[in-house]
């Protein structure tokens, strides 16, 4: 007998197809199989969706999972479920692991983990140089015939103008669309710097890292992509100015997308006036100013992908001082209703622009085969369904092994009921299955 379950009465949200009706989704042996209305529910699972809305899966572009290296922070099983409980189908695993995710060892490594787990799928990011060192370049070709179609030394700049371009040339020349992500820091302009430099870094007494170290290394991504026609991708843009750039080179045909936190849509550097580590983030929470250009940008599409930059810490290095505090956050839990309750509630945002912001844009770029995709039938069944209208407020413990977050204590409305990974519930009526 085959499986099926039946997503009854949804609100189904689907940016793909530009589809927002309230409909029945049938899914049978891990593919959708019928939507509409009044689908018979015979030998189904049903699952009463009044209320709910159903959206493709999530994807998170930006996910720190630690494993291998540093079990002790987060594990794939851990990071995986985690990402189940928010309404993530597929996340990244960015690069700065130990060893480095340099050579298809360890993305094959990755994947086997992942498998074995079962929460969601898992789509390793390379990185660009070996070991991360910035000297020479890893071993991309092997990599992209691994399936890796991402590379980033994200933690770090990539260091000189000379290994961008030849990243973004060698990227060029694979069949597949390959993408490089840069973090865009200046080395040079925020050492020792543990917040935004501005008012309230000269109040706290704390050393800065001012916006133009982004700006700067933005400036010249784009140039570099510009000249080279390759697929830039820049990470976690946090300034006014940085949008500004980003703009201007999307109407000149640069080849450049882009994303940002729900932290930094959310927050601003007068978030740290209680020293809570929990706000310490690389690249730093900016002004108010900032924040409202990032909101704008995800509005209008300048920038193209909200991800979480999912940051899991160990409870004694987060609650050490604050100059000793490692930078990050946890994200994948929260994104979705930080991103609900502070841009689509007020209206900054609309919803389907949002989920396509956190399903289909990150999909794509990511190469997430069989994510993000329009709810037809005959598509891959991975699909989150959540309440818009619960508030609940953020509290420990999480599904992460971490329990690092800038929305601790924080009321939030809409919340994950239900996961699906391939027509198997990973989430069911909120709690995380297996």
């Amino acid at each position: 007998m085959s499986e099926r379950v039946l997503f009854r009465g949804a609100r189904i949200v689907d940016p793909v197809a530009g589809r927002d009706e309230v409909a029945d989704v049938s899914v049978v042996d891990g593919r959708i199989d019928q939507v509409g209305p009044g689908i018979e529910a015979a030998e189904a699972e049903v699952l009463d969706c009044a209320g709910l809305v159903l959206t493709p899966g999530l994807v998170d572009l930006h996910t720190h999972l630690r494993e291998p290296g540093f079990e002790y922070k987060e594990t794939i099983a851990s990071g995986t479920r985690a990402a189940a409980a928010g309404g993530f189908t597929a996340v990244s695993s960015m690069a700065n692991t130990d060893p480095v995710t340099d050579h298809a060892g360890i993305v094959a490594e990755i994947r086997d983990k992942a498998a074995e787990a079962g929460a969601a799928d898992v789509f390793p990011v390379g990185a660009i140089t070996k070991g991360l060192a910035g000297e020479s370049m890893a071993e991309l070709g092997e990599m992209v015939e691994a399936g890796v179609r991402v590379f980033s030394d994200d933690g770090n700049c990539v260091p000189t103008a000379r290994m961008l371009r030849n990243a973004l040339v060698y990227a060029k020349a694979f069949p597949a669309e390959v993408v490089i992500a840069d973090h865009c820091e200046d080395a040079s302009l925020v050492e020792g710097g543990h917040m935004h430099e501005g008012v309230q870094s000269s109040s706290m007494g704390l050393a800065g890292r001012p916006a133009e170290a982004e700006e700067i290394v933005v400036a010249r991504d784009l140039a570099i992509a510009r000249a080279t026609g390759g697929r830039i991708h820049i990470c976690h843009v946090s300034s006014a100015r940085s949008v500004e750039l980003l703009r201007r080179a999307k109407r000149d045909g640069v080849r450049v997308t882009a994303e940002v936190t729900p932290h930094h849509l959310v927050f601003t550097d007068d978030d740290l006036v209680g020293y809570d580590t929990n706000f310490k983030v690389h690249p730093p929470l900016r002004t108010a100013e900032d924040r409202e250009a990032l909101r704008g940008a995800v509005a209008d599409g300048t920038i193209d992908v909200i991800a979480t930059d999912h940051a899991p810490h160990a409870v004694e290095e987060k609650e050490s001082e604050f100059d000793l505090s490692p930078p990050g956050t946890i994200g994948l839990e929260t994104a979705l209703a930080a991103v609900l309750t502070h841009l689509v509630a007020p209206g900054i945002v609309e919803l389907p622009r949002a989920i396509e912001a956190m399903s289909a844009m990150p999909a794509r770029i990511l190469g997430a085969t069989g994510h993000g995709g329009s709810i037809d039938a005959g598509a891959p069944a991975n699909l989150t369904a959540f309440d818009p209208s619960e508030t609940w407020v953020v509290q420990a413990p999480f599904v992460s092994k971490a329990r690092n977050s800038a929305f601790l204590g924080r009321e939030l409305t809409g919340r994950v009921r239900h996961t699906m990974l391939r027509g198997a519930l990973t989430v069911a009526d909120g709690k995380v299955r297996g």
